[in-house]
Order: structure tokens, then C-alpha cells, then sequence
């Protein structure tokens, strides 16, 4: 049978105990003061945890950024990839770094593992570091941890710098010949013996033909005997005043005066070995020579060098060559890296661009052709030369910028070298941008043009080449639009003085680094 008795006495114990309150706080305390002392030492236990996975990161962070930062291992490396992909001496480099900044941490903590990543995409480097570690626990060991685990990580990106080529087409035809400010066609106009008896005010077109040739004649146009040599360029390489001290009265001469017969028979070399004689002209309005545009224009391009050799961020970022041209495109100065030699140096590209003076239209140099100004044959020409069209992001996947530098006045007569006729229209027109400009610009090539505005002819000669300046000046107007649809957007400048073209081709090549990097 059951037993009444005993759970009747046991139900009397439960109901005495319920009413008794004897010792609760103590007894309420004791039993709270297990999970308010757990609380507070997970607390330390995670606090510990939080400040050494702080440290960590911090060296994860240092790391990431240092194996991507300039002249770091990583970037050099991923410079000289021709590819995209994983660089070693960046995973390398981060986890060095990493490793190394870990170590000086105070903290208890094991089994630290990183994880580095380093990978070129195009021209983008990105560093991604990955770390864990184990914190040995204390408190919480009463809930049944032994540690706890630390995570975390830190990515960088970086824009590597672009491998850019520099194709400078440089126009060298007659009209680039022209002093290079009013104040030096002045001094020109004075002294300059050719043309005079169809330009009595003196000489500012065709003034640069050398050696002999049908434009400069004893007997037909000149202002006093030069052996039939046009002497234009010749004059602008010497002393001024020497050359002055050389002439000497003669009133049947139409310019008043003339060169002693010693030297008029050997011109024009003889005016090189009796005065004193400069290569080229970088500086206007000095009496050791009359400076031209394309002496303007070699000075600019080699101040251009001084910018790109500031701006080079690592060895061979920038190729640039010289194509001059008249009829033809002429190779004069192909694609180089080497752009910080010296300007006396023959072998170096600064002698080349001091001196593009030298490359005027002499009906000589079978290489530029001579007569005219054909723009539309350099750039289709050009367009042959450029045999690929790369992103930048390579040694061999170079970026190809074509920098057009030009009066702009198309002219398609040709006069055979050397010393040959003449033929086809002498009348100055334009390019046509859609076939001269647009198949390059087709093939992700930017053109950027440098317009030196052509300078009108005053007073004309209407009888002088079949009219032909009336038509070099009718045709000025239309030079700014034609060169403005040739060149790609917001690429288009232009210049007058010689301080005006440096000025421009630095910015034209400042602005093609800046592009680069914005499309890339």
C-alpha cells in the first residue's frame, strides 16, 4: 500500500521551506556571482582578443599598402610583367612585411597564419593580405573554451603608371622656316638678299631653299649676287653684325649693297668659315643668330624631355621619336627611351631635336622629299608606322599618342630632289580630317596638335607662283576647324611665341599622361 504517512511529511518540509527567508541574499548572491564573474572574464578574455587581432590588422594593413608602393619589389615586378597575373615578389614582400611588424607585438598568441595575394590587372595592382591567430583563454575556461580564434584582413589597389610612346610628327616645310616672332622677321627682312626684287620689303616666304636653285637668282631675284644660292638660312646661323660688317656699299645692286666676291663665290660656306656660326637658334633676339620656328619648336620638344624625365616613375615609362616630314615621313629620330642625353651629343635624340632646324626643305634630302606640305601622307603614313595599339599596361603593350606639329597649311606641290621641277598645285588648302585623322584615331590612337597659326603674307605678290600667296592667305581661316576635327577631343592647341609652344607641348604632354591614366 501506499505511504501516506511519509509523503505527508514530506510535503510539510517543502511548504517550510518555502516560507522560510532565513539567509535568501546570501544565498541570491552566491548564485548571481557565477554569471557576473563569467561576464567580466569574458570580457578580459575578449578585450585581450580584440586589442592583439587590432595589432594584426594593423600589420596586415602596413603590408598590403608596402607591397604595392612605389619601388617596392611588388611594383617593380609587376612593371616588368608583360601579362596579368599573380606577383610573386609582391606575395613575398607582404607577408615580410607582415610577418615582421607581427613580431614585435607583446600578447598571447599562437598558430599565427597569413595569407597574401598580390595580382596585376592591366594597370591595376592589388594587394589583399588575410590573417588568423589563436588566443589562449582564462576566464572563460569555466564555459568550456579553451581559445579563441582571430580573424581578419587588409586589400590595397595601386594605378601602375602607363608605358606611353610619343610619336612627335613635326612639319619641317618651308613656312616652319619663318622667324619665329615679328621682332626676328624684321631683323630677317633687313638683311636677307632673297626674293628681294619680287618682295622689296623683304623676304618672309620661300626663303629657306639652299643650295642653288631657280628661286634664288642673280639675275631674277635677288637683291645682290649670292652665287644663285638662297641665303635665308644660312644668314639666321650667323653673327648679325658680322654678317652686316661683311656688305658694302654698291648702288647698282637693288638692295644697295653687296658680299665681296671672295665670299659670294663660295657661299654659303664661306659665310660659315668667316664668321662666327651656331648650330641652332634656341633663343630670340640674340646677335649670334636669327632664331625660326622650327628652332622654337627643337627647344620646346627638348624641354618636353625634361618633363617626361621628371615625370618618369619607372626606367623606359616613356618612348618618344621624332617623324619630321615635307613630302614624305621621315624616321629622323625612331621611338627611344633614352631622352636625357645631351644636345651636343650627335648620337643623342636632344641633338636630333635642337637641330630640326637643319631639316628644312633644301630640295636635298631624298628622305623628306621637297616642294609642298603634305600633312595627309605623314599621318597616313604614321598610321602604317604604328604597328599595334596596346593599353599601357605593359613594356610591350605600349600606349601610342601621335603629336601633330604644324601651321597647318596643306600644300600638295612637289618639286623633284634634287634640284628637279616642279608640279601639282602650289595653291595651300587643308586636310581632310576623315582620312587623314580618323583611321588613327580608329585604332585608339589620340592625336594631339600643336597649331603654330601661318603667318598671312604682307604685302602679296600677286604675280609671284602663279598668286600664290593670295591663296596661302584665303586659306588661314580655314586651318583652325581643319586641325580641330583632326585632332581627338580636347587635344587641340595652340601657339604663337616661342614660350608659347614650350609651354603647349608640355602641356600636351602632361595632358596625355593624365588621360592615359583616367581611360586606363
Amino acid at each position: 500500500m501506499p505511504d501516506f504517512g511519509t509523503a505527508r511529511r514530506l510535503g510539510q518540509l517543502l511548504s517550510r521551506l518555502k516560507r522560510d527567508t532565513n539567509a535568501n541574499v546570501a544565498v541570491t548572491f552566491a548564485i548571481a556571482l557565477v554569471p557576473i564573474i563569467a561576464s567580466i572574464g569574458c570580457a578580459i578574455d575578449y578585450s585581450m582578443a580584440a586589442r592583439i587581432k587590432a595589432k594584426l590588422q594593423g600589420a596586415a594593413d602596413s603590408a598590403s599598402v608596402a607591397s604595392i608602393s612605389v619601388n617596392s619589389a611588388g611594383y617593380n615586378a609587376a612593371m616588368a610583367m608583360t601579362s596579368n597575373g599573380s606577383v610573386s615578389a609582391g606575395v613575398t614582400e607582404a607577408t615580410n612585411v607582415f610577418n615582421g611588424n607581427a613580431s614585435t607585438y607583446s600578447g598571447s598568441y599562437n598558430s599565427l597564419g597569413v595569407t597574401s595575394t598580390v595580382t596585376k590587372t592591366g594597370n591595376k595592382l592589388t594587394s589583399n593580405v588575410q590573417f588568423s591567430a589563436i588566443v589562449p583563454v582564462t576566464f572563460m575556461r569555466v564555459l568550456g573554451y579553451q581559445t579563441l580564434t582571430v580573424t581578419g584582413g587588409s586589400s590595397s589597389t595601386t594605378t601602375l603608371p602607363l608605358y606611353l610612346d610619343f610619336y612627335l610628327t613635326l612639319d619641317v616645310s618651308g613656312s616652319m622656316g619663318l622667324p619665329s616672332t615679328t621682332a626676328e622677321a624684321q631683323r630677317m627682312q633687313s638683311i636677307n638678299p632673297d626674293n628681294y626684287r619680287q618682295y622689296p620689303t623683304g623676304c618672309t616666304l620661300a626663303c629657306h631653299f639652299s643650295p642653288q636653285n631657280s628661286a634664288c637668282t642673280d639675275s631674277g631675284t635677288q637683291g645682290y649676287p649670292t652665287n644663285n644660292y638662297c641665303l635665308g638660312y644660312a644668314i639666321s646661323r650667323v653673327s648679325q653684325s658680322g654678317y652686316k660688317g661683311l656688305l658694302t656699299k654698291k648702288t647698282t645692286n637693288p638692295m644697295g649693297v653687296q658680299l665681296p666676291s671672295s665670299i659670294v663665290s663660295g657661299l654659303p660656306n664661306s659665310l660659315y668659315s668667316n664668321l662666327a656660326t651656331v648650330a641652332n637658334c634656341p633663343t630670340d633676339g640674340t646677335d649670334s643668330c636669327i632664331q625660326l620656328r622650327l628652332d622654337a619648336v627643337g627647344y620646346a620638344v627638348n624641354q618636353l624631355f625634361v618633363t617626361a624625365n621628371k615625370t618618369e616613375k619607372v626606367p623606359s615609362q616613356f618612348r618618344i621619336g621624332l617623324y619630321p616630314f615635307i613630302r614624305y615621313l621621315y624616321s629622323y629620330f625612331p621611338l627611344t627611351s633614352s631622352i636625357s642625353g645631351s644636345t651636343t651629343n650627335p648620337s643623342t635624340i636632344n641633338y636630333a631635336a635642337a637641330n630640326l632646324a637643319t631639316l628644312l626643305d633644301t630640295n636635298m634630302n631624298s628622305s623628306l622629299g621637297s616642294g609642298g606640305t603634305h600633312i595627309d601622307t605623314a599621318l597616313s603614313s604614321l598610321n602604317t608606322l604604328i604597328t599595334s595599339v596596346g593599353d599601357g599596361s605593359a613594356w610591350n603593350s605600349t600606349l601610342p599618342y601621335v603629336f601633330l606639329v604644324t601651321d597647318g597649311a596643306q600644300d600638295p606641290q612637289v618639286k623633284g630632289v634634287p634640284n628637279g621641277s616642279w608640279s601639282g598645285s602650289n595653291h595651300a588648302t587643308t586636310i581632310d580630317p576623315a582620312t587623314s585623322c580618323t583611321p588613327l584615331k580608329k585604332r585608339g590612337i589620340i592625336i594631339s596638335v600643336l597649331y603654330i597659326p601661318y603667318q598671312p603674307i604682307n604685302p602679296v605678290n600677286a604675280s609671284f607662283a602663279n598668286d600664290e600667296d593670295d591663296y596661302a592667305n584665303w586659306n588661314i581661316p580655314n586651318i583652325p576647324t581643319s586641325l580641330q576635327n583632326c585632332a581627338s577631343p580636347g587635344f587641340f592647341y595652340t601657339a604663337n611665341t616661342p614660350a608659347d609652344i614650350t609651354a603647349a607641348l608640355n602641356a600636351m604632354f602632361n595632358h596625355a599622361v593624365a588621360e592615359a591614366h583616367i581611360t586606363n
